[in-house]
């Protein structure tokens, strides 16, 4: 049987023009391997001045590059590198420039970074058995699934395997392993061009619109904890935690003010970095399930629209009302402190 690591491998080095009309040998034998012009997941060896790239071997512990933690320290990757994340170590520069050759190096550095972080590390912890919750501390109860998802990517390539007891109906005979696998490298190439174009198309050129917004901030609100993006939609948030990293900035940002598609000013709370509705600062308690006139009273300004019960978001006619909310939301966030 197969996984989505050398499926994904497979197709990574089919986009360079050294290996993209190589056919694929499916083989555990010693002298077959031999004969490869590169050899990845089987073979029990490491060694890229050989071109080769398996990772089942005793003592293996290669990881991608270490993440660097919000106060500079740095943390370990959670899993191995697979087959795939290691032809993505060596090679996956020169498949981002194959798709996006106009791109500079600086910007290659970065997608290179936010695939792995966005795709790639998900495929390699999979295969090397790594949990997505971590063990419980001595004295904590475990964590449990609430639910399952096999909608992912290892999952569907596995699919692709043919069944146990699959026959099948042309040639009355178990089906083509090796025609099963062509499917699921195409596969885990559709989904890496996915995130690839994601990334470089919408996420990167996002970047220059926040670290403009972050630098003029205090153009915005003397506080400096206030920023405006020209319109919503643009990705902004993981830009926004790395800027502050880069720029140090001290106090964090607490608001976003933007457009949406109706042309209303919306304001929305920061989230605390690694957390999906934990806000560095919410809006009033008092503004939260208020409406138009009634929240406009609320608050003390005009052309208040809403605020979500939940207090992360809300909205307003105008930049100015948006502003404002903004400005009363951290005065009063900062007297509840």
């Amino acid at each position: 049987s197969f996984q989505a690591d050398e499926a994904l491998g497979v197709w990574l080095l089919r986009q360079l023009p050294l290996y993209r009309r190589s056919p694929v040998v499916r083989s555990r034998d010693p002298s077959t391997l031999d004969k490869c012009d590169i050899v990845i997941d089987v073979g029990g060896v490491y060694d890229h001045s050989k071109l080769l790239y398996d990772h089942h071997q005793r003592g293996y512990d290669e990881r991608f590059t270490s993440k660097i933690r919000a106060d500079g320290s740095v943390e370990e990757r959670c899993t191995k590198l697979s087959a795939s994340g290691l032809v993505y170590r060596h090679y996956g520069k020169d498949v981002i420039r194959e798709h996006y050759p106009s791109l500079n190096g600086d910007l290659v550095e970065l997608a290179y970074e936010k695939m792995y972080n966005s795709f790639m590390e998900s495929i390699d912890a999979i295969d090397t058995g790594v949990e997505p919750i971590p063990s419980p501390q001595e004295g904590h109860e475990a964590v449990k699934l609430q639910y399952v998802d096999r909608t992912g990517l290892s999952a569907r390539v596995g699919r692709c395997n043919p069944r146990w007891n699959e026959i099948d109906e042309t040639t009355g005979k178990t089906p083509d392993a090796d025609a099963r696998f062509e499917v699921a490298s195409s596969m885990c190439g559709d989904d890496f061009l996915s995130m690839l174009t994601h990334i470089v198309e919408s996420d990167l050129p996002a970047r220059s619109y926040v670290e403009t917004a972050v630098t003029n901030r205090h153009e915005v609100d003397p506080s400096g904890e206030i920023i405006v993006f020209p319109s919503g939609g643009l990705p902004w948030k993981n830009h926004l935690y790395e800027l502050e990293h880069q720029y140090k900035i001290n106090p964090l940002i607490k608001y976003v003010l933007y457009t949406d598609q109706a042309g209303m000013w919306r304001i929305q709370c920061v989230s605390v970095e690694g957390q999906a509705f934990e806000n560095r600062l919410s809006l009033p308690k008092e503004w939260r399930g208020v409406r138009d006139e009634d929240l406009a009273k609320v608050a003390g300004i005009e052309g208040c629209t809403f605020c979500h019960a939940a207090g992360f978001i809300g909205g307003n006619k105008s930049y100015e009302g948006a502003l404002e909310m903004a400005r009363v939301a951290l005065k009063v966030g900062k007297e509840e402190e």
